[in-house]
This record gives structure tokens, C-alpha cells and sequence, in this order.
């Protein structure tokens, strides 16, 4: 019983990071869509149930880059932290002011964007870290 248990953990794991991978991978396309997070999520299910997959996501050229710093603890490129900030605020924007009419929407909009701005600020960087001589 324990081992049927432990076994529909491990899809079930696979599977939320799957799908956390694929819209990690859409991301990188939609700028509207946050890529590391998913990223980040679909290697921490992925940790505890297939490691080979985990590995795939640390040293793929195109995902990789996206969270081996974060996983390794140097924490968020500034360069990143600054792109990532405007991306967000010019689709916000954009959408705030052509697409959605309702005012509570809007608000609401920027006040996500206000706090994953300050999310992603506030994660250190590697320029943060002291190098050993």
C-alpha cells in the first residue's frame, strides 16, 4: 500500500512539473507569462520524483540559464532582475491601458506587478555576494 502511495506521489509530481515546465517554456516566448517560476517549481517537483528530468531542466541552453543561479544559491543576474521588471511593466502597462476597460481589473494589474517587482528586487544577486580572493 505504501509503495502504491509513494508511486502516485511520483506522477503526480512529474506531472504538475510538467505542466509547470510547459508553461515555464511558453514563458520564454510570452513575456506576459513569468518562465522562472515554473521553471523553479517544475525543478522542485521534478527533485523528488525524477531526478533525470531535473538534470534535463539545469543543463538545457535554453532553460538553464533561467534558474542555475537561483538553484545554486547566487541568487538572480542583475541584468535578469532589470529585464524581467521591464518586460513586466511595459505588458502591464500595455494591457492596463488597450485591453481591459474595468477599473478594479486594472488595479488589480498593477498592484501584481507591484509586488512581483518587488519579489524579483528583492532576491539577491551574484554581483551581491562577496567572491573569495
Amino acid at each position: 500500500m505504501a509503495e502504491n502511495i509513494g508511486a502516485i506521489k511520483r506522477i503526480l509530481l512529474i506531472i504538475i512539473g510538467s505542466l509547470s515546465l510547459g508553461l515555464g517554456i511558453i514563458g520564454i516566448f510570452l513575456p506576459v507569462l513569468p518562465t522562472t517560476p515554473f521553471l523553479l517549481l517544475a525543478l522542485a517537483c521534478y527533485l523528488r520524483s525524477n531526478k533525470k528530468l531535473y538534470n534535463f531542466i539545469l543543463t538545457n541552453k535554453y532553460m538553464g540559464p533561467y534558474v542555475k543561479d537561483y538553484v545554486s544559491g547566487n541568487g538572480i543576474p542583475l541584468r535578469m532582475k532589470k529585464r524581467a521588471i521591464v518586460i513586466l511593466w511595459i505588458t502591464i502597462g500595455f494591457s492596463s491601458v488597450f485591453i481591459v476597460k474595468d477599473i478594479l481589473v486594472r488595479i488589480i494589474l498593477v498592484a501584481i506587478a507591484c509586488m512581483v517587482s518587488f519579489y524579483i528586487w528583492t532576491r539577491k544577486s551574484p554581483e551581491d555576494i562577496p567572491r573569495g580572493k
